[in-house]
């Protein structure tokens, strides 16, 4: 079956999710792979918002994590210091969904500045929740379209904490959980060594070469582990274009 980059996106990375996790999703294609995975993989899993939705039913897509219907029909409508309460407790197994402007091997993030963070060649948003999430959940899976000037060998500015620099670095520096789980982009999936913390090639998707991973990477990257990724079947499909984004608010 025919389907595109941001479809396999959400559905990579909703295999990840496992039935019972605590899902603090964000905007996009984040928030397509928290409803898939709740819908397809998990349906034990919840999900909330850093606004404060705690568990909506999610019966219409929202458009961003401010728009009103993350709290519809919700378990619990609060606010900031609850929804990230509950990213930071550690009876519960919390996945947070993440995006930047740039990452590197170890899984850090950039989304504040590229070039001088006193005279930026851009300015974003910056952090929102995501330095706190990267911070305090169980892990992240980050979202990310794959190209040299995103896969950078040296952040322009540090935003979310990552593996720092790999081995047992975050640990050291006194992050008691977490780190990065998966990278997913719009050409495969990327995890980290268990030993090292370095990125890795794990999954491309059909028709992408490692080749073609490795040219839109800027830093030495390990594709010997890979394999082609299982394209989505026809009934994942059906519920993330059907029930899910039957709008195509985010499918586009």
């Amino acid at each position: 079956m025919e389907y595109s980059p941001r479809e396999m996106m959400a559905i990579a990375a909703g295999r990840f999710i496992k039935d019972g996790d605590v899902l603090f999703a964000g905007t996009g294609v984040a928030m397509l792979a928290a409803t898939v995975a709740k819908r397809i993989h998990a349906p034990h899993a919840h999900i909330f918002f850093e606004t404060g939705g705690i568990g909506p039913t999610l019966e219409e897509l929202p458009m961003a994590v401010a728009d009103p219907r993350v709290m519809a029909f919700a378990n619990l409508n609060a606010g900031l210091v609850e929804a990230f309460s509950y990213v930071a407790n550690r009876r519960l197994h919390t996945i947070a969904f993440l995006g930047a402007a740039q990452i590197d091997k170890y899984g850090n993030m950039n989304s504040t500045v590229i070039g001088d963070y006193h005279a930026p060649r851009v300015r974003f948003s910056g952090s929102g929740g995501a330095c706190d999430a990267g911070s305090l959940a169980s892990g992240f899976i980050v979202f990310m379209q794959h190209g040299v000037l995103k896969f950078v060998e040296k952040l322009d500015y540090l935003t979310t904490p990552g593996w720092l620099t790999g081995g047992d670095s975050r640990r050291h520096a006194g992050y008691r959980r977490g780190g990065p789980i998966a990278v997913v982009t719009n050409l495969c999936v990327l995890k980290f060594d268990d030993s090292t913390h370095e990125m890795y090639l794990a999954e491309r998707y059909e028709g992408v070469t490692p080749e073609r991973v490795r040219e839109n990477t800027g830093f030495a990257l390990d594709v010997s582990r890979s394999s082609v990724a299982e394209p989505p079947d026809a009934e994942e499909l059906r519920i993330l274009r059907d029930e899910v984004d039957p709008q195509r608010l985010i499918l586009g």
